[in-house]
């Protein structure tokens, strides 16, 4: 064979090596949201079936901020960009390398963690009610958290857990500002 037929053939595959790395690239990226850097709801439910599946004592938990809008309305969508990236960062910490957090959209976040012995949840709304300092305006903070223990669920599924992780969540809301349920 000459050069030239090698090179020809060898082309094609070239090409699609690099549209393969591209795609895969990009598959990675869409799992991950851009402005908080944590999974997107689809990269994170693989990973939250897989934990729950796994973990008896595993904790599903759902944070929304209260009054986001509000924010939003009156400081800008950067101040809320701040907001939701401080929340991001605060969530992340406090899941630690053993657990997982995503942002579902929004100003709604989830996470999971293998074992509430690792952590503690007063320690989370602490450090979700800390106010966000933007363009020298301190922006208060708090979220509403509900949370689910896999083992108090009839069926231990991903479903199942955020469905009362939202409950959950919604009866702290009903409670007012800076509850857990």
């Amino acid at each position: 064979m000459d050069t030239q037929t090698i090179a020809a053939a060898g082309l094609p595959a070239l090409g699609w090596a690099l549209h393969g790395g591209l795609l895969w690239r990009r598959l990675a990226t869409a799992r991950r949201d851009p402005l908080t850097g944590l999974h997107t709801r689809a990269g994170w439910t693989t990973r939250a079936e897989r934990l729950i599946a796994k973990h008896p004592g595993a904790l599903v938990l759902l944070v929304d901020l209260d009054d986001f809008k509000a924010i939003n309305d009156t400081h800008g969508h950067a101040a809320g960009d701040a907001v939701l990236t401080a929340t991001a960062a605060r969530l992340s910490d406090w899941c630690g390398r053993h657990g997982i957090a995503a942002r579902l959209g929004g100003d709604e976040f989830a996470a999971i963690v293998p074992n509430l012995g690792a952590v503690n949840l007063f320690d989370l709304w602490s450090a979700l009610d800390q106010p966000v300092t933007h363009r020298g305006h301190v922006l208060p903070v708090s979220a509403s958290v509900g949370h689910c223990h896999r083992d108090q669920l009839p069926v231990p599924t991903l479903t199942d857990a955020l469905s009362a992780a939202d409950a959950a969540m919604y009866a702290a809301k009903g409670h007012g500002r800076r509850n857990t349920r």
